[in-house]
């Protein structure tokens, strides 16, 4: 098994020695630095691509939950915590082990055995992509924030995206999402040849487009659920190369 690079996350710099001390019991982990804010833990991430995180939840400027939502690279994560209300939260969320402080090395050897048993084709989401696209691989699935817990939400759902000012609104069928997210963010993480800029408010699902039409000099693309949007005199060369 190759070596597996680590990020160590927890705002509490006793708490990140007690794991830099436990890891170096074992081999095939390189430990790539540690991070002690959630901000400081995104850049961190999406940098030097960690394969693993030991990661706290409660930590000044993001928690460990919003780090998960900000992050394009995604990690295995172990999360660390003094409080076990956290733990279904953390398990939703697939991560690979929760300690719970003050936890044993006993108790820390274990979740790393549980590291070193995992494949290289890991997903802290279960995305449910295939084969790689020539763009590069793209969530099947991605996580909306619902009060007190992270939905997991299957992108074939989407409707549309709508800008909110700097946050950006995910329509479904079955309801409304907000993400912190710009919709320019958004746009970079979604599959092109799924999604597409009809505005430069407005991204849609190809696959719920149900009709386009022109009316007098204005162009509407009408969703499932008879859902109209004006395109954008700019965003029409994407809408044509899909007409035959």
């Amino acid at each position: 098994m190759a070596n597996k690079t680590v990020l160590i996350i927890d705002d509490e710099e006793a708490s990140r020695g007690l794991i830099r001390q436990y890891l170096a019991g074992h081999t095939g982990m390189d430990v790539l630095g540690e991070c002690e804010n959630g901000l400081e833990a995104v850049a961190a991430i999406n940098a030097r691509h960690p394969d693993l995180v030991f990661l706290d939840v409660q930590m000044p400027g993001l928690n460990g939950f919003q780090v998960l939502q900000e992050i394009a690279h995604v990690p295995l994560v172990i999360f660390t915590t003094a409080f076990d209300r956290f733990a279904i939260k953390a398990f939703e969320l697939n991560a690979v082990d929760y300690l719970l402080k003050p936890y044993t090395r006993q108790r820390f050897d274990q979740s790393v055995e549980r590291i070193k048993q995992r494949t290289d084709q890991h997903d802290l989401y279960n995305l449910a992509a295939s084969a790689p696209l020539p763009q590069g691989a793209y969530p099947g699935r991605i996580f909306v924030e619902t009060p007190g817990r992270l939905k997991s939400l299957d992108v074939q759902q989407i409707l549309y995206l709508n800008a909110e000012k700097e946050y950006t609104r995910i329509y479904t069928a079955g309801g409304s999402f907000l993400s912190s997210q710009g919709i320019g963010t958004l746009e970079k993480r979604l599959d092109p040849q799924r999604f597409i800029r009809v505005h430069r408010s407005f991204i849609v699902n190809i696959y719920q487009i149900k009709e386009v039409y022109r009316d007098i000099s204005k162009t509407f693309v009408v969703l499932n659920g008879n859902i109209e949007i004006a395109v954008g005199r700019n965003y029409l060369d994407p809408l044509k190369k899909l007409i035959y």
